[in-house]
Formats: C-alpha cells, sequence, structure tokens
C-alpha cells in the first residue's frame, strides 16, 4: 500500500441513549443460538500481534463466556505462555457446542412482566378500590404506583446494561456494578419480598376457590380457614412443580398470557352487552348516571381511607423486574429490558385504568333481589338510594348493612367462566414465577458469603444449578403468610418491601451517577439521576405513610444489614473498580497507578509503574540488567506493568520531590526494602528533539487534545481502562478516545464490526475506531539504521561470536548475538514501521497508550531494551507502555 494509506479510519458518533445495530438479530419468540454468528469466526482466532506468535490481537471471544453465548469460551494465553512459549499454539478442547435458548425481549420481557403485574390484585380487589376511593382517587392511587415503578424501572434500566447477568437479577446486577454494600440488603430485601408476594398470590386463588365453594355450598369450615387450607395446599403442589424442573416454563407462559387477555376480552365485552332484570338486581346498570355517582369516595370499613387502599393497590404494580431476573437468558439485555419492561408498565396500566372505569358502571350497594325493582312495587314506595333513580329500591340492605351484592359488597365483580379461568392463570402464573426467582435471588446472595449462616442456602442441585433449599426456604416463608389467611394484610406488607427495594434501587442509580464510579458506564442513557433521587425518596415516603410500623422495622433490618457488609467489607472484588481513589494531583498517572499497587478499592491487577530508563545506552550493563529484571520479575508474578516515557520529563519538583509510602508495598518479588519511593522520571535525553510533532506534558487543563490507544496485543483490556480512567477527571475530560488495532486490508470491515462490538459491549464512549492495515511495510531506511546504530555496542562481537555463546551469555546477558538479532529482526521492522504509523497519526495527542511487548525469557535485557526503544521513540507526548497480566479487568458481564 502507499505511504498515506497508514491507517482505515471511521468516525464513530456517540448516539445519546440507547445505540443498538441496525443488522442486529430480529426480537420475537424463542429461538436457538448455536453462537457461530457471534464473532467467533475461526479464522478471526489465528489473527495473531507481530509480538508473538501466541500473542493475539483483541477479540471478542476472549470476553464472552460459554454460559451465556451458547459457545466454547476462548482463552488467551497466559503471561508464562508469552514468557515461555511452547512448539505449537493450544487446541480447541473438542467438548461440543451447547444449545443455548434465548428469548426477544417480547416473550422474555414484556409478557413475564404483564404476567407478573397482572395478578391477584386486578380481579379481586381493583373493583372494591373503585368503589371505596371513587374513580378519580382510584386514578390517583393509579398514577402515582406507576411514577414509582417507571422510575424504578428506568433506573433498573440503567444498571441491567452496566453489564451482563447471569442470573441472580436485582442482586446480582447492583453488587456487581455498584458493590455488594448495596447490592446486599436489597437482595436480602428482594427476595424476601418475592416469598411474600407469592404468598399473596395463592391467596387470591385459594380466595377465588372458597367463593366457588360457596357458591356451590360446599364450604368446608370458614372463611379464613378455607383460604388457609387451598392455600396451603396450592402452594405444596407449586413447591412440587419447581422440584421437578420448569423446563415447560416459556410455553406455559404463554398460555397463561392467553388465558388472562381471553378473560379481559370478555370483561371488557360484558360492560356493553344490554342488562336484564338478573344483572340489574345485582348492581349492573351499564355507562348511565352510575359513572358520575362513582367519581366521588364512599370509605367503609376498617380498610376504608385512602393510604390503606393505596397500600393494598401497589402490589398490582410491581412484577416489573421480571425481564431483569432472566436477562442472562435474552437475546439482547441492552434493548430489550428498558423496551419490554416499560411497554409492560403501559399496557398493564392502561387496563387497570380501563377496569376502574368499566368497574364504575356497577352500583355500590344492591340486594339481588329481582322483587327490589320499582316496576314490580307500587311506585309510591318512598326511597332514597341511587337505585331509585334506576327504577330499583335497595335502601333496606343498605340502611341494614346486609347488602351481598354491588360493587362495594362482591369481589366478583362481572364474573363468568372465563374470568374464573383468567383470575387462576394469573394468581398461579404470579405465585410460581415468585416461587421461582425468589430462592435464585437468595442463592446467589449465600454464593457471595456476605452474611453468615447463610451458606447452606445456597447448594444448588443437578445441571441447572436448581437451589432446592433455597426452595425449600422460601415455601416455609411462604406459607407463614398465608397462614394469615386474609389478602388485605397481606398486601400492605408487600408493598413495604417492595417500596423499599425499589427505593434502595433508584439510591443506587443516584449515588453512582454522581460519585462518577468508573464502574457506572451504562448502555441505556435516557434516566436521570436526581429523577431516580425523587423516586427513591417518594418510595420511602409512601412506606411510612402505608404501614409506619412496618417501614420502621424494614429500615431498621436495611441500617443494620449495611452496617455489617460495610463493617466486615467482603473481600470478594465483583467488577470494574467502583471506590477506587480519586486522584486529585498534578502527578495523576502515577498517583493512579500506585493506587492499584496499593489495592486501594481492591483494583486488580496489581500494576508495577516504572519510569523509562533514559540512559540505558551510557548506563552499566549491571543496571540495564536489573532494570530489566525489574520487569521480567512483574511478568513471573502476573503483574500488570506500566511503563511512562516522557520526551521533557514531569517537572514536580516544587509539589513532589519523592513519593514515600512508610509501609509495604505488595511488591515482594522486588526487594525495594521498607520504604518504597517512586523517582520522578528523567527527561528523555535520547530523542532527536524533531519539530514534525506538537509536545505535550501533563498540563493543568488538557484541552480537546485525544488519547490514543494502540491496542496492539489482547492483555485484557488494562491498555483501555486505563486511558478511560483518566477522562473520567475534570483534567482530562474533554479529551477523547481514539483506538488503534491491527487488521488486514481483506478482513477490514469484518475487524472493525467486531472491534466496534466489543467496544460497545465495554460500554466505552470511543469517538474513533482506527484500522491499522500496513504495519508489514517496510519501514524507512534511517529508522533501521539508527535502531542498528543502537544496539552495535551490545552485540558479540566476532572474535567472542566464535567461541562458546552459552558461556558469553551467561556472564554477559545482556549481550546480543546473532541468532538472538534474527529471532526478533521481523519484529523489530514492524515495531519502527508501527512507530512512524504513531509518529504520523498521533500528532495532536495528548497521551499515547501502546501495549507493551512481553519479552521472552531467553531475550537479553539490551535487545528487550532497544525493542521498547523502537517502539517509542521521537513520540513528543508522553507514551505509557502498558501491559495487563492476561487476565479480564474490562468486561461486559457483571462478574
Amino acid at each position: 500500500s502507499s505511504g498515506h494509506n497508514t491507517k482505515n479510519c471511521q468516525s464513530w458518533n456517540l448516539i445519546p441513549g440507547l445505540r443498538r445495530p441496525n443488522n442486529g438479530p430480529p426480537q420475537g419468540d424463542v429461538t436457538v443460538d448455536m453462537g457461530e454468528a457471534d464473532f467467533g469466526k475461526e479464522k478471526d482466532m489465528r489473527k495473531m500481534s507481530f509480538f508473538n506468535p501466541l500473542d493475539p490481537v483483541p477479540k471478542y471471544d476472549f470476553y464472552a463466556k460459554d454460559t451465556w453465548a451458547g459457545r466454547i469460551k476462548k482463552t488467551r494465553p497466559s503471561l508464562d505462555v508469552l514468557r515461555k512459549p511452547v512448539s505449537k499454539t493450544p487446541e480447541e478442547d473438542g467438548r461440543p457446542k451447547v444449545k443455548l435458548v434465548r428469548f426477544g425481549w417480547v416473550l422474555g420481557v414484556m409478557i413475564r412482566a404483564m404476567l407478573n403485574i397482572w395478578g391477584v390484585i386486578m380481579y379481586l380487589r381493583l373493583p372494591w378500590i373503585t368503589s371505596q376511593a371513587g374513580l378519580i382517587l382510584t386514578y390517583v392511587i393509579i398514577f402515582m404506583s406507576i411514577v414509582v415503578t417507571t422510575i424504578t424501572a428506568t433506573s433498573v434500566s440503567a444498571i441491567s446494561t452496566n453489564g451482563k447477568i447471569y442470573s441472580g437479577g436485582t442482586y446480582f446486577m447492583i453488587s456487581r456494578s455498584l458493590g455488594p454494600e448495596l447490592g446486599a440488603p436489597i437482595g436480602l430485601l428482594f427476595a424476601f419480598a418475592n416469598a411474600i408476594a407469592c404468598a399473596l398470590h395463592t391467596v387470591g386463588f385459594a380466595e377465588t376457590v372458597r367463593d366457588l365453594l360457596k357458591d356451590y355450598d360446599s364450604q368446608m369450615v370458614d372463611d379464613v380457614n378455607d383460604v388457609r387450607i387451598v392455600g396451603a395446599i396450592t402452594v405444596v403442589i407449586l413447591l412440587c412443580i419447581t422440584f421437578a424442573g420448569m423446563a415447560w416454563e416459556a410455553k406455559a407462559q404463554i398460555l397463561f398470557f392467553i388465558a388472562i387477555m381471553l378473560s379481559l376480552i370478555n370483561y371488557f365485552v360484558g360492560t356493553v352487552i344490554p342488562t336484564n332484570r338478573e344483572k340489574e338486581s345485582v348492581g349492573f346498570f351499564g355507562y348511565r348516571d352510575i359513572f358520575v355517582e362513582n367519581l366521588l369516595p364512599s370509605y367503609r370499613g376498617p380498610n376504608g381511607y385512602f393510604f390503606r387502599l393505596f397500600a393494598i393497590f401497589f402490589p398490582a404494580a410491581t412484577g416489573i423486574l421480571s425481564g431483569v431476573n432472566i436477562c442472562g437468558d435474552l437475546k439482547d439485555p441492552t434493548g430489550g429490558i428498558p423496551k419490554g419492561t416499560l411497554l409492560a408498565i403501559l399496557w398493564t396500566t392502561l387496563s387497570y385504568l380501563l377496569i376502574s372505569v368499566t368497574s364504575a358502571t356497577v352500583v355500590r350497594d344492591a340486594s339481588g333481589n329481582v322483587n327490589d325493582s320499582l316496576a314490580l312495587t307500587n311506585f309510591t314506595t318512598h326511597c332514597t338510594g341511587l337505585g331509585c333513580k334506576l327504577g330499583w329500591n335497595f335502601d333496606r340492605c343498605e340502611q341494614n348493612r346486609t347488602c351481598r351484592h354491588g360493587l362495594a359488597n362482591n369481589l366478583r365483580v362481572r364474573w363468568g367462566i372465563l374470568i374464573t379461568i383468567g383470575v387462576f392463570a394469573a394468581t398461579l402464573s404470579s405465585a410460581l414465577g415468585f416461587l421461582v426467582s425468589a430462592p435464585k435471588i437468595f442463592q446467589c446472595l449465600c454464593k457471595d458469603n456476605i452474611y453468615p449462616y447463610i451458606g447452606f442456602f445456597g447448594k444448588g442441585y443437578g445441571k441447572n444449578n436448581e437451589p432446592l433449599r433455597g426452595y425449600s426456604l422460601m415455601f416455609c416463608i411462604a406459607m407463614a403468610f398465608i397462614l394469615i389467611g386474609d389478602l388485605n394484610t397481606i398486601a400492605p406488607l408487600i408493598s413495604n418491601f417492595f417500596l423499599c427495594s425499589y427505593g434502595l434501587i433508584n439510591f443506587s442509580t443516584f449515588h453512582a451517577s454522581v460519585t462518577q464510579s468508573p464502574g457506572w458506564r451504562p448502555e441505556y442513557h435516557y434516566y436521570s439521576p436526581w429523577t431516580s433521587l425523587f423516586g427513591s425518596f417518594l418510595s420511602f415516603i409512601l412506606m411510612f405513610l402505608f404501614t409506619w410500623w412496618a417501614a420502621l422495622v424494614t429500615f431498621f433490618i436495611v441500617l443494620f444489614l449495611l452496617g455489617y457488609v460495610t463493617y466486615t467489607k467482603p473481600s470478594e472484588c465483583h467488577a470494574l473498580p467502583v471506590k477506587q481513589q480519586n486522584p486529585k494531583s498534578s502527578f495523576l498517572l502515577v498517583i493512579l497507578f500506585f493506587s492499584q499497587s496499593l489495592c486501594l478499592g481492591k483494583l486488580k491487577p496489581n500494576t508495577l509503574v516504572l519510569g523509562y530508563k533514559m540512559n540505558w545506552q551510557e548506563c552499566k550493563p549491571e543496571s540495564l540488567q536489573d532494570y530489566i529484571n525489574t520487569i521480567s520479575n512483574a511478568f513471573d508474578s502476573s503483574y500488570g506493568i506500566a511503563i511512562l516515557r516522557m520526551m521533557d520529563g514531569l517537572d514536580v519538583t516544587d509539589n513532589v520531590h519523592s513519593i514515600v509510602f512508610p509501609f509495604e508495598l505488595n511488591l515482594v518479588p522486588f526487594d525495594l526494602g521498607p520504604y518504597k519511593t517512586f523517582l520522578i522520571p528523567h527527561p528523555d535525553i535520547s530523542d532527536d528533539g524533531s519539530n514534525e510533532q506538537v509536545r505535550s506534558v501533563f498540563q493543568t487543563k488538557q484541552g480537546r487534545k485525544s488519547i490514543d490507544i494502540y491496542w496492539i496485543s489482547d492483555d485484557g483490556g488494562l491498555t483501555l481502562l486505563v486511558p478511560y480512567l483518566l477522562t473520567r477527571r475534570n483534567r482530562w475530560k474533554k479529551c477523547k478516545l481514539r483506538v488503534f488495532i491491527l487488521g488486514d486490508q481483506e478482513t477490514i470491515k469484518e475487524d472493525r464490526k467486531d472491534m466496534k462490538m466489543l467496544l460497545k459491549r465495554f460500554r466505552l464512549e470511543i469517538e474513533d475506531l482506527v484500522i491499522i492495515t500496513d504495519v508489514d511495510k517496510t519501514p524507512l531506511a534511517k529508522n533501521l539504521q539508527r535502531y542498528e546504530e543502537t544496539i552495535a555496542p551490545f552485540r558479540l562481537s566476532e572474535e567472542q561470536a566464535g567461541g562458546d555463546i552459552q558461556e558469553l551469555k551467561r556472564l554477559s546477558p545482556w549481550k546480543i548475538s546473532n541468532k538472538d538479532l534474527e529471532a526478533i529482526q521481523p519484529k523489530i521492522e514492524r515495531t519502527l514501521r508501527l512507530n512512524e504509523i504513531i509518529k504520523k497519526n498521533s500528532i495532536h495527542a495528548a497521551l499515547v497508550a501502546i501495549s507493551l511487548p512481553v519479552p521472552d525469557v531467553t531475550c537479553p535485557s539490551s535487545l528487550y531494551m532497544s525493542w521498547m526503544d523502537a517502539l517509542s521513540y521521537g513520540i513528543h507526548c508522553p507514551v505509557l507502555l502498558i501491559r495487563g497480566n492476561q487476565e479480564n479487568v474490562m468486561t461486559f458481564y457483571c462478574q
């Protein structure tokens, strides 16, 4: 290629909000994905960087996991393999590819959430609430509930797109994204709330069965004990179903959905069918004067006040996190969860509003006696109620409080066979869903060993790792609440725990946003931290307005759980650092890396930071050997390495002469003594001072420059992470990130597509992605000549080359033999060419980060030093040669 075609660049403009590829798979019903199309082509796996035949270029498959993607996990070679290369590259382990069922957003999120939102309250309590609160206040209750759940849905959408999730639902995503301090209390509360929700829907089912038994004069004991008996039997059957397996669960969801839809259609059609005398006797009169009369409240009984009715209704708005609980099984969680959850809220809200309106077409009190019709009695009979205007006299039962029909007295308004089937479908599907999800959440919490004495329940059984012990525990909790036997008592308790969970979720989103946590990089941007804060306060206020004593108990429990986790400080670091120290001094880069070496915020991996050895050509050979041995020992100890090269040095002597830590660093292989000192790099006096580039130092403000990342080898992502962390600080926030990778002209489109997808999964704001396709071009002759002059003093002379090479290398390990030079010559030529490309394309960069080559154990110290010099020579901005320890520090999973 010509000298001008040094790169293929595509500007990647950032789009606020959700970014999705146009050519993604259509979202629909269940599909089986063999993983063949997900960026895992075998030909791509053969692409290696020129640093080492075993050192691969960055690839999607090194970060994808087979349990989610349905294909065999690819692993990059370790540092030990790169330093002691084997004769052949590792081969596939031969395991067969696993089929994985994935759900689209319709079935996996929207329908699942709608089934959990619809439930016992919609059928058994919404018409009754309308009779008590009136249509206007019922609408206020519905809209206030939807405000809380919609804000929570946007917060959950942000959290759920902050990394892939396997299982554990809300607890897993919050603990991995925002830390166990916030995730553990939320997870415990949410699991408990799900167990109580199972009890609520089971009691709703039991109430329906009890009423049917009463219709046929088959009551067993009394109203309350019949509910307890039927509820206990039902939850035992549900437990047996969970033990037997849930392979049919997805298809059953569709059947349940169809049943509910048929019942709703039947209900709405019934409101427009002309009435007859039998219907009017029980209160059905259609859309006449009743609608206006039912606008205002008519409170009755111990539950007859606004916030009590609100508390009873609120469980009808929960269930919005159903899609999150299975997001590891979704085709596209990033787009599916926000879209499916918000649409589920929309459709269920519309159904609630319509049911409330149609319920207001029934009078509050009716006797059910056809003889109370004024058409059959003397018209001079005195009556004062609403029924008089409609031709009926219900005064007697109203005054005696003996009316058995009407909106305020009969919980089964407008019921027929289809509506009964719909109630069974809604209650059983919701009860089963909550009984399954609660142990899954609790199992994940148990496995993390955050709280003592609960690990027993985390054990999984079978190929699907089913938490059978967790099922038994949640069954016991559900059974305890079922024995209460009163839906109006259980509903406010559920509201309390769900409101607390939603409040903590919203506060977690607010906290992660305002603290600018590095691990907080959601792909979903249509949320506001201040809206989340408002949703959090609203949830907590409603808790006290609903049931103040339960709210106090819940808050004390949360504070205890939060305090325990904060005090014990779990040692497991689950995700990208969320608590690392925020550097404040002008020596930003150095402090950042030292915070890693000191394990501040539990950053991984430990990273050794060195200044570039400027006088390596003039110093004593033993000094050079010690410098390279330090790097080699760090690699052998699986440390990350960062070497900072400054053309003009970094003069911070007015503020800092050296950085001294009066305690032992975790750098045992390096005998540096009890007091650790990081020295400021010396000026780079070796460069020729060419004026072709613009010099740049760590200024107070970097301005609108770029940070150029030359990601040559896949090291686990440390080369990407450190520049990204810099852009989160005020001094660097205006700098844009540009990523340069190696590629082939023939596969440039595939290379760009794969890398764009990988960077998108990392949730990094990358402005430009550049594919370098001509690194194999011969470098300029003057650069080759300069390199040969650089290593000339370290080469063995002809007389020495004729002697015992092994003995000479043992006595002078920094010496370079002809064999050493021949082995590395192709790499050096490509390195020199890459250096030319960097100097041309990064002329205005504020910082250049380049993958650091990993030296072979047989590579002489002077040869490796010349390699680093060839890579970073003549670049007039700060150069960071960086290499991770081959373990993932960047991830698109929460782990």
